[in-house]
């Protein structure tokens, strides 16, 4: 019998049939919670996991478990260090969402400037005259801050340049000149990256420098009337700052794909914001997307599995 492979989470068939097709025995996963997953991993040699959480107790318990494949990009859900203390490889998959994720992130900054909520709300209510009340905003010759220059962010540099006519600057401190296109103008502070952007859009990774890193003194580095764009992790922001900057109205509005809890509160104070769109941590759900992350998950199970390095490993 081949190797068996826990698959926690449904994922699109092209990931199954890729394993099936190489010798694995699948295992479907019977829940998401803790002892659930602890109790699936036991006969399993690998486990390819979308966003259930995967703790020190579910990885010994994994007493056959080598690689835990990630169904996406980040990994902040994955305990790695104590993964790869066990000897567990962690693989995920970062060239699998980066189109779709910028493609979201340029739907939310369109949202903004065309106050999408604000005339669909006046207009669904019998307001016609909302057309002559609210302007909206043309994005060309306007600045973009774009914070983290990976494939997303510099995916959503090249949209913003080449298919909105938008300047660009940008905040990364792994990001050299020469890694980025000529046009993009590379900060050295999130500060100077957002202090003339009329739009700032977030593609930070979670961990422990970035947690809250949107914060008070970040808002009041933004130029005023400028909107704020998250599709990258919740809790980059400090939404009670979030919230001062709103009420404040330095922030002309914002859109955001993720929150700091989720699912959120069904009293969040952001759902009565008139001048804030949100979505429900849904930006990479695009069937393309859906299939990369299924298929590359899988490649990087079966590379470990068959001793070889896996393309994209984390840690």
């Amino acid at each position: 019998m081949g190797n068996k492979v826990l698959i926690v989470q449904p994922i699109s068939k092209i990931g199954e049939d890729y394993l099936t097709d190489k010798g694995y025995v699948l295992k479907k996963g019977s829940g998401t919670l803790e002892c659930e997953i602890a109790r699936d991993v036991a006969d399993c040699d690998a486990m390819l996991v979308r966003n259930a959480k995967i703790t020190p107790m579910i990885i010994d318990a994994g007493s056959r478990l080598k690689v835990i494949g990630r169904h996406g990009v980040g990994v902040d859900t994955i305990n790695v260090s104590y993964a790869l203390k066990k000897g567990v490889i962690v693989t995920n998959a970062p060239l699998s969402n980066a189109n779709a994720v910028a493609e979201h992130t340029m739907h939310l900054l369109l949202s903004c400037a065309k106050h999408a909520r604000k005339i669909d709300i006046a207009f669904r209510n019998g307001n016609f005259d909302i057309r002559h009340t609210v302007t909206n905003l043309e994005l060309s010759g306007k600045t973009i801050g774009i914070l983290g220059m990976g494939r997303i962010g510099q995916n959503v540099a090249k949209k913003a340049m080449y298919g909105f006519d938008m300047n660009v600057v940008a905040y990364d401190p792994f990001i050299k000149a020469d890694m980025v296109d000529k046009n993009i103008s590379l900060k050295r502070t999130l500060e100077e990256a957002v202090r003339d952007a009329d739009f700032v859009t977030v593609h930070l990774p979670l961990n422990d420098e970035t947690r809250g890193i949107i914060h008070h003194r970040f808002f009041a580095a933004m130029k005023p009337g400028s909107f704020l764009i998250n599709a990258a992790r919740g809790e980059v922001v400090n939404e009670t700052d979030l919230l001062e900057a709103l009420d404040s109205g330095h922030l002309a509005g914002g859109a955001f794909d993720l929150l700091n809890q989720e699912p959120p509160p069904a009293e969040h104070p952001l759902f009565g914001y008139e001048n804030v769109i949100l979505t429900p941590h849904n930006a990479a759900h695009t069937y393309e997307a859906f299939e990369n992350m299924a298929l590359h998950a899988a490649q990087g199970i079966h590379e470990v599995l068959s001793g070889n390095v896996p393309s994209w490993p984390v840690g």
